[in-house]
């Protein structure tokens, strides 16, 4: 059971792109830091004319800042981040990174290929979880691509190496993201990769949400989520799917229409509530005609503020901040808590590569994985 989106490398798929009318987005190359070893942190600028902003750094290919109005016309910081380079290597929160080579967990950090055992980094008790100790978000992305087009969009292509062997994974794997902001205020990342041997890749973006902004961070609790999924995967208490596809009809996970994320994130009646602290949880995305599907519509009530992702992945994984422990130093001196942000990941399903009936994180070489998942601002009417 394949999900992973492949062409083959003679008739590679275009970048999508939304056309637009008059050029409307900028890109600006700037520094942002550097690490202790002197090592540059570049960060690319996109803005369009209404103003939304992304700022994309090269650590980790990570989507730092993304601003946008709220209904009144206030711009404001909806994704979480840091303001230097060390900030972001020496917290392990994936703060907006690119995720990689398998986003989420493998259970006991082990998986086979073709009757081949593979060893990986377990960083996350007995479980490997985002790509490992050096996953993507730890390294320093390559800028190979900074453009602006005729249809109003603005972009940037970031790239890396990942030699065989990193991590535990097998195959030297190339990899590159591209952020694209239109006129229209959403922002497209396109994940892409190549390999030269047999290997698994599961990317995706890890930013957290908070449609209140910076300047008056409300708790995400007061948030209306929406995600299309009839079902999720339950977990155990290592968080590692125990292989069952449950309906979410009558339990804490049926989002199918627009819900208070507060109304049933402390259901002490619910195992899988206890299990995860609260959300974190693999919504298996109801299927559509298009091949870029809604995953997910996450609206703030006081701000106006919305966001929309959509992705060509079969699943999201919703996870509500529930490790954010007030430890955590954010953008603008804020220590970040439980309940300053969530994250909506589209992905593979976590521990596929253990698990023969879930949808295939499998990559051969002379195909190219591509993930494309779109996050659309705007504002409720």
């Amino acid at each position: 059971m394949s999900s992973i989106r492949t062409i083959a490398l003679t008739s590679a798929a275009a970048i999508i792109t939304l056309s637009g009318a008059a050029l409307a987005a900028d890109a600006e190359r700037e520094v942002f830091g550097t690490l202790e070893d002197g090592t540059e942190i570049e960060a690319v600028l996109l803005s369009n004319d209404d103003g939304v902003t992304a700022r994309v750094i090269t650590l980790g290919a990570t989507l730092q800042s993304l601003q946008t109005p709220d209904k009144r016309g206030t711009v404001d910081d909806i994704v979480l981040g840091h303001d230097t380079p060390a900030e972001y290597l020496a917290t392990p929160q994936y703060l907006g990174a690119t995720i990689g080579r398998f986003a989420n967990r493998i259970g006991d950090a082990t998986f086979s290929l073709d009757g081949t055992e593979y060893t990986l980094e377990a960083n996350d008790g007995d479980n490997h979880l985002h790509g490992g100790v050096t996953g993507f978000d730890k390294l320093v992305w390559t800028i190979t691509d900074v453009s602006e087009d005729d249809d109003g969009a603005a972009s940037v292509t970031m790239s890396l190496t990942s030699p065989d062997g990193a991590g535990g994974y097998p195959g030297t794997v190339e990899a590159s993201v591209t952020y694209m902001l239109d006129d229209d205020g959403t922002l497209t990342i396109d994940h892409r990769a190549t390999t030269d041997k047999t290997t698994i890749i599961n990317m995706t973006n890890h930013s957290y949400f908070n449609l209140s902004g910076h300047k008056d961070m409300r708790p995400i609790v007061s948030h209306d989520l929406m995600i299309p999924a009839s079902a999720y995967t339950p977990v155990d208490s290592g968080l590692i799917p125990t292989g069952e596809i449950r309906d979410v009809a009558g339990t804490p996970f049926d989002f199918r229409e627009p819900m208070r994320i507060g109304a049933r994130l402390r259901n002490g009646n619910d195992e899988q509530i206890m299990l995860g602290l609260g959300y974190d949880h693999n919504f298996v995305l109801d299927e559509g005609d298009e091949d870029m599907r809604l995953a997910a519509r996450l609206t703030a009530a006081v701000t106006g503020r919305m966001i929309e992702i959509y992705t060509d992945q079969p699943a999201v994984q919703f996870y509500s901040g529930n490790f954010l422990d007030g430890t955590t130093p954010g953008k603008g001196g804020i220590l970040y808590r439980q309940g300053d942000g969530l994250c909506l990941e589209p992905q593979v399903y976590p521990d596929a590569p253990n698990k023969p009936d879930f949808p295939s994180a499998r990559l051969e070489p002379g195909e190219e994985y591509v993930h494309v998942m779109k996050i659309k601002t705007g504002v409720t009417k």
